[in-house]
């Protein structure tokens, strides 16, 4: 082994124990792996960011925008109100649903075809009188599984395609997954349809009327004499910091407040809403010489007193969402944090929810339970469920800035027939263009992306927030270092290692090899990153045996998409795991069977329609 060979050997492996950890984001992780590559010398400089320009990149950037525009058009909704059935049975209903969630997946992003059937899930699961952990966690394989059967459904079928082409094979076309994908799609669907959704554990999930989080939403009047009286709400709330307390409205005036602006003083007779453990709120109480207005244990009182005209003094610190709100426009929601979302990673004072929103965090549930800390410095993580308070038009803005999932009934509606028609034929006839061959896949769905913003089916304002940055930052920092892996030599070591010592000089077994170790490390890593360290070790296998890599690209491409033993392996997963009220342990029950099935179907499939 030489010295090249051993050092990019030790980042591949610092850069997977990194992955494990999962303290770090996976874009940082890559990102780290690639400058690694860079100061080692593996990555020449000047090439370091050549990744970004790889056409699965650019295709994958693409596929997002068009995806943004099927959802915000209501093609989708108009779709699913269509397809789903309103009064079938569990094996009717399950199987409509799964279907029409593997069928979006393969033409759009499966993580947005996973957001928009959620809310219907979730529903579905209180008609069927299921938990809605057995509804989620079958649309999340559903998902998943239908990703595989295109050349757009999923990233890693992108990258297996972009190595193809670097070993001067060419590009696979659109449905040249097809074959093998979607019978293995067919049969997970099938297998979690009639059987699989009956071994996910029935966990409870957190609601709105049960979030435990072992405090009051209560009502204190703030008598003449108080303390309190002339100190900025944010300076009160600086004082009871210790005690956990936070305030979440104002009553002034018999006008109703939610949220108010930090800057604005207390006065006497005001009424302060404070959410907070009961010993800190006596605590807090007897210190400001402050008294209890009314108390109730749910965070629907909030919204009991009758709205009134507007105060007509003026503050010295006026809020800018002090309009009298009616209890109808005060609404409960409960949010799933989406992957790539921007709370991800950030607490409710870094979003400034109250100022910028005038929204009130009222808990956080996190794998279906309550987090050990305090709530307005939690930082957040994908798959956390959110209670959250506020105005029905702002709560819908917000969710479309964070990129949230609303877990509660909605309409599905069109907001647009028009526009819905369009945005579906932008995306058709960029498919269109790919599988006659007319242009390569990035040029025709950046074509399609131009469309969108000329047609304005996705807003050119919008169309960079529809991006999942951090998987482009993954995708364009890990092409560069799976380089450096066939560049050093590294992958055709590893290759050899494989054929001789595990799968024995013997073809079929090396195959199987390479499916079971890309299955098994697209379940602890992201699946792109899996795609592009596994596609050099294939290619070399493929070169050490003398057979056809094209085999081996496939297999790459199916294990790389059967992610069900985790939350973590698949983004859909991570989703799922708060609205679910599911831990670490609970997806391997449903998800082995699933996995040996798809190696069960897919290895014969392999060797009939991809020939060694």
């Amino acid at each position: 082994m030489t010295q090249d060979q051993m050092l990019i050997c030790a980042i591949l492996t610092a850069t997977m124990a990194l992955f494990l950890w999962g303290r770090l984001r996976h874009d940082v992780v890559a990102l780290a792996a690639l400058m690694a590559c860079v100061v080692a010398g593996l990555v020449p400089a000047a090439e370091a960011f050549a990744g970004f320009g790889h056409p699965a990149v650019i295709t994958v950037a693409c596929v997002l925008v068009l995806s943004r525009g099927l959802q915000t058009t209501g093609a989708v909704d108009w779709l699913a109100r269509t397809v789903l059935p309103d009064k079938a049975g569990r094996l009717t209903s399950m199987a409509a649903l799964l279907g029409l969630g593997a069928a979006l997946s393969g033409v759009m992003n499966n993580v947005g075809a996973m957001a928009l059937l959620m809310p219907v899930a979730v529903q579905l699961a209180g008609r069927l009188d299921l938990t809605p952990g057995q509804v989620l966690m079958p649309l999340a394989f559903g998902t998943i599984l239908g990703g595989m059967t295109t050349l757009v459904g999923t990233p890693p079928n992108l990258i297996v395609s972009g190595f193809r082409a670097e070993a001067g094979l060419g590009h696979f076309a659109m449905f040249d997954f097809a074959p093998v994908g979607a019978a293995v799609a067919v049969a997970g669907v099938a297998f979690v349809t009639l059987i699989g959704w009956r071994l996910v554990p029935a966990r409870k999930a957190t609601g709105s009327e049960d979030f435990a989080t072992g405090t009051y939403l209560t009502e204190v009047r703030v008598p003449e004499k108080s303390k309190a009286v002339g100190m900025t709400l944010r300076q009160f709330e600086r004082a009871i910091e210790d005690s956990g307390a936070q305030v979440v409205g104002l009553v002034r005036n018999e006008v109703r407040m939610t949220a108010p602006h930090g800057g604005r003083p207390i006065h006497a007779a005001d009424i302060l809403v404070l959410e907070a453990d009961v010993d800190a709120l006596a605590e807090a109480l007897s210190v400001f010489g402050i008294e209890l207005e009314e108390q109730g244990p749910s965070s629907d009182d909030t919204t009991d007193a009758a709205p009134r005209e507007a105060p007509t003094e003026q503050d010295s610190a006026p809020d800018t969402r002090t309009r009298p709100e009616r209890d109808e426009d005060i609404v409960l929601r409960e949010l799933a944090v989406l992957p790539g979302s921007t709370m991800v990673g950030r607490s409710a004072a870094d979003l400034r929810l109250r100022t910028r929103y005038g929204l009130n965090l009222l808990a956080v549930s996190r794998e279906g339970r309550p987090p050990r800390a305090r709530l307005r410095a939690l930082k957040l993580k994908s798959g956390d469920l959110l209670l959250m308070q506020g105005p029905a038009e702002v709560m819908a803005d917000f969710i479309d800035d964070t990129r949230c999932v609303p877990l509660g009934a909605r309409d599905l509606r069109i907001p647009d027939k028009r526009m819905a028609l369009i945005a579906g034929a932008i995306m058709l006839g960029a498919i269109a263009i790919v599988t006659l061959g007319l242009l390569p896949a990035a040029t025709a769905f950046a074509l399609g992306v131009l469309a969108s913003m000329v047609l304005r089916t996705v807003p050119p304002r919008d169309v960079y927030t529809a991006i999942d940055w951090p998987v482009i930052v993954l995708l364009g920092a890990l092409i560069p270092v799976a380089g450096a892996m066939q560049a050093t030599g590294a992958a055709d070591l590893l290759a050899r290692v494989l054929v001789d010592t595990v799968a024995q000089g013997n073809a079929i077994a090396a195959l199987a090899v390479v499916l079971v170790v890309t299955m098994f490390l697209s379940d602890v890593m992201n699946n792109a990153a899996t795609a592009a360290v596994v596609c050099p070790i294939a290619i070399g296998i493929a070169a050490a045996l003398g057979v056809n890599p094209d085999s081996f690209l496939m297999a790459v491409a199916i294990g790389a998409s059967c992610a069900f033993l985790t939350p973590i392996g698949h983004q859909n997963n991570t989703l799922i795991l708060g609205p679910g009220g599911f831990g670490f342990g609970d997806y391997w029950r449903m998800g082995l069977p699933l996995e040996v099935l798809v190696v069960a179907v897919s290895v014969p499939l392999l060797l009939v329609v991809w020939p060694l």
